[in-house]
């Protein structure tokens, strides 16, 4: 069994990433016989999603669960084999758009999806999936009560995306009807129904990533009866509808779900998903990854919802054929400023400040804590490796990588701003406590007070960092969130865009600092309009450059995931963006 974590190196040209499976038990697809159909896949964990509604999912733990009940027209195949992920594939699109079969124009700006024939709604009756449905999923992408994190990948993409989503401010996000007829009364000049099966899209200019954008989870379908709700309200996510092989048959916040086989759904008609289990349970509500682990090992329950393996139980899994570590490239945790504080002064959205404090965190401690080297790897970029633009980088060096408070302090010392106290909310399931416990740590060497303060999963990303009115009111000050991009492969986009393109900055952005600067935007307009994806990775390499010389967040750890399931579990094949087994074709 391989231990070592997979060594990535990636140059700017490359984006395949050049990526092999690696640290791998959980591997049961070669397991003897059919997969065997029935039974209850019982899921544990701490925290429920932050946003359910489809339009609205912005986590690992939401884009799993969106799989099952949400298809999207096109996507990616779980796998084992890292490289497996990585092709976009046809979903509920009957074939990959391409400028051999026509579907994509010559100007490479218009692109022609047909549907596939016999994907239904759980209606009743129940009825298909058509193209209007999905124009319907792009305008709920800038809804004003829940609107899309992933909304700026098709403003900046789609034409008439950004007039569209402007005027869509301006309605009542407290009013569903309201907000029903300003889409049924408007519409995106880039996203139009030929006829019930056939989309057509156009470009503000050609994008090598395109197909890309249409494998992201909140570009899914929306059946009409959608309209009827505040999207991702508590009435919402009490009547979501499916196309996929399960459907939400029972919901309590904070507490379970309960899926179920949708039983309009067909095998012949989904590309990507398979069905199996009976039933999939997800208990939540169980901070303890410890807690978690044993009921998993005893076999009282199946796979975590939103914890990796506790660090203490690694070395005794090593040869478990149950574990796995999982490549997923990701920058998780990395702590970000709000520079629109106005505690301390306005300290934070002063760049020397936040560059004092680059010198203070000891990522040597904080390996130690996710389970060292075979699990992670101190970074310094705002792109992990193995994603498009890295290049190996470190502004700020410390020895042994264990921080240099010394130097926090005298840099510090300054700017002006000595004895700052930082409110530092963070999220309490698996070990993020111990992860902020140790910066907090770090912090208070170098001079800095902390005010740490417990804040679960959901409300954590949804309420407390998403919020503008929490930002700029100071009811945090750092945090450390994690970011595993939307896509692999071609996928630059997926990083700079959400977290540091100070344009889209608003309710539910992924920009949580709010930070803005105008070189950084100039260099993802680059980005995005270079005709070819490595002049493309260029442009990402150098907004890296300038992201970390403004220091607007620390980078940590590049870490891959931990993952066991019980012996119960076979066909468990990983999906890298939602940092978990692919419920739908696990059997027991």
């Amino acid at each position: 069994m391989a231990r070592e974590m997979c060594k990535v190196t990636v140059g700017l040209t490359v984006l395949a990433l050049g990526l092999t499976g690696c640290a791998g038990g959980g591997d049961d697809a070669s397991a003897a016989g059919s997969p065997r159909d029935g039974g209850t896949l019982r899921v544990i964990g701490s925290s429920d999603v932050g946003h359910l509604d489809p339009s609205a999912v912005a986590s690992v733990g939401a884009y799993g669960l969106s799989r099952t009940f949400a298809r999207t027209l096109l996507g990616t195949r779980a796998s084992n084999d890292f490289q497996e992920t990585i092709p976009v594939r046809p979903d509920i699109a009957e074939r990959l758009p391409t400028r051999e079969n026509g579907d994509i124009g010559k100007n490479r700006r218009t692109y022609t999806v047909r549907l596939r024939e016999g994907v239904r709604w759980n209606t009743e009756p129940p009825r298909p999936v058509t193209a209007q449905d999905f124009v319907r999923g792009f305008k709920r992408l800038c809804n004003p009560a829940s609107p899309s994190a992933g909304k700026g990948y098709f403003i900046s993409t789609l034409k008439g995306m950004e007039e569209f989503c402007d005027g869509y401010t301006a309605v009542d996000a407290r009013n569903a009807g309201a907000m029903a007829a300003y889409q049924r009364s408007h519409e995106i000049e880039g996203v139009r129904a030929k006829d019930d099966r056939t989309l057509v899209f156009e470009l503000k200019q050609p994008a090598s990533d395109f197909l890309n954008l249409l494998a992201l989870p909140f570009t899914a379908a929306a059946p009409e009866e959608y309209d009827r709700y505040v999207p991702d309200s508590a009435e919402f996510r009490q009547n979501t509808l499916s196309n996929g092989p399960y459907q939400i048959s029972e919901y309590k916040p904070g507490m379970s779900y309960l899926l179920t086989h949708n039983p309009v759904w067909r095998q012949e008609s989904d590309p990507l998903r398979e069905r199996h289990v009976e039933k999939i349970q997800i208990t939540l509500g169980q901070d303890s990854p410890e807690t978690v682990q044993q009921q998993i090992e005893q076999d009282a329950a199946d796979l975590a919802w939103d914890q990796p393996v506790p660090t203490s139980a690694i070395p005794r899994l090593r040869d478990d054929p149950r574990f796995a570590i999982r490549e997923t490239p990701s920058n998780s945790p990395y702590l970000v400023f709000n520079t629109l504080s106005p505690n301390n002064g306005g300290a934070l959205g002063k760049r020397e400040v936040r560059q004092a404090l680059q010198y203070a965190v000891d990522r040597s401690a904080l390996i130690k804590i996710v389970g060292g080297p075979a699990v992670a790897q101190p970074l310094h970029t705002v792109i992990p490796p193995g994603n498009s633009g890295y290049t190996p980088a470190n502004r700020y060096p410390t020895h042994g990588e264990s921080g240099d408070p010394a130097k926090c302090r005298e840099l510090l010392g300054k700017t002006g701003h000595r004895g700052l106290t930082l409110k530092f909310p963070y999220r309490t399931n698996s070990i993020h406590k111990l992860i902020a416990q140790s910066i907090a740590e770090n912090l208070d060497a170098c001079g800095v007070k902390t005010e740490l303060t417990a804040d679960s999963g959901g409300s954590f990303y949804a309420g407390t960092i998403s919020t503008p009115a929490n930002a700029r009111t100071g009811k945090w000050d750092i945090a450390a969130p994690g970011w595993t991009p939307d896509w692999y492969g071609n996928n630059g986009r997926s990083i700079i865009q959400p977290l540091f393109d100070g344009r889209g900055y608003g309710q539910n952005s992924t920009n949580y600092g709010g930070y803005n600067n105008p070189e950084v935007n100039a260099l993802i307009d680059a980005a995005l309009t270079a005709p070819e994806p490595a002049h493309a990775a260029g442009y990402w390499q150098q907004a890296d450059q300038k992201i970390m010389e403004d220091a607007a967040i620390i980078p940590l750890l590049s870490r891959s995931h931990t993952i066991f399931h019980s012996s119960r579990v076979h066909g468990a094949y990983f999906l890298p963006t939602t940092a978990s087994y692919d419920y739908t074709r696990i059997w027991l």
